[in-house]
């Protein structure tokens, strides 16, 4: 079971296989491997596993930062997030999360953006994939109503609380990525395009 592992410089912790969208471009469905890892869980690791692994990845050396992405939501597990967070920060790793945007709508009764601020949360990259909610929808086919503006908002809270944001979206035709670009412009968030991944992808083949 592969809980952290190692790429391009980086940490990357698989925490869930869980997550609150269907999204039709997901490379899980047609690969259960991310750079030659298996990231199919039997499981979810607890908190202890969690750092256990982390401690064993620092033993190889250090890293440019430690991700949580895997093959899941990772804000569908909060608190473990919140406390891997912050045995980061005493250690003066820089941490960043990779999500859907749903944290809020998942955590309602939570405050998700200051909360991973005060854990010490250095960056987040949010997955906004389209420029409305008729593509967001028909591309990512998420559990929650709403959810296109959810994300536009998780995304403005975590600029408001000072996390460097940034958001994502995949070279997809149906998307409008100079729109996108604006989104990310008008709330004061970084902009990324990503390359769908495919069978033949370098992260996917190696």
């Amino acid at each position: 079971m592969t809980i952290a592992y190692r790429a391009k410089g980086n940490i990357y912790l698989n925490i869930t296989n869980r997550c609150s969208s269907d999204c039709v471009f997901c490379l899980k469905r047609f690969t259960d491997t991310v750079y030659g890892y298996d990231l199919r869980l039997s499981r979810e690791p607890d908190l202890d596993e969690i750092l256990q692994a982390l401690e064993l990845e620092f033993l190889e050396g250090p890293a440019d930062e430690v991700v949580f992405v895997g093959f899941g939501e990772p804000t569908l597990r909060l608190d473990e997030v919140l406390a891997v967070t912050e045995w980061l920060s005493l250690r003066r790793v820089r941490s960043r999360l990779d999500t859907n945007g749903h944290g809020q709508l998942i955590n309602p009764d939570r405050q998700v953006a200051a909360e991973l601020a005060a854990a010490g949360l250095d960056a987040v990259s949010v997955s906004l994939v389209a420029h409305n909610a008729e593509v967001y929808n028909q591309l990512c086919r998420p559990i929650y109503d709403k959810a296109f503006r959810a994300v536009v908002r998780f995304a403005q809270d975590c600029v408001a609380a000072g996390i460097q944001t940034r958001l994502t979206v995949v070279d997809l035709p149906e998307v409008d990525i100079e729109a996108c670009r604006g989104i990310a412009e008008r709330i004061g968030a970084g902009f990324h395009v990503r390359p769908l991944l495919t069978p033949d992808s370098e992260e996917v083949r190696a």
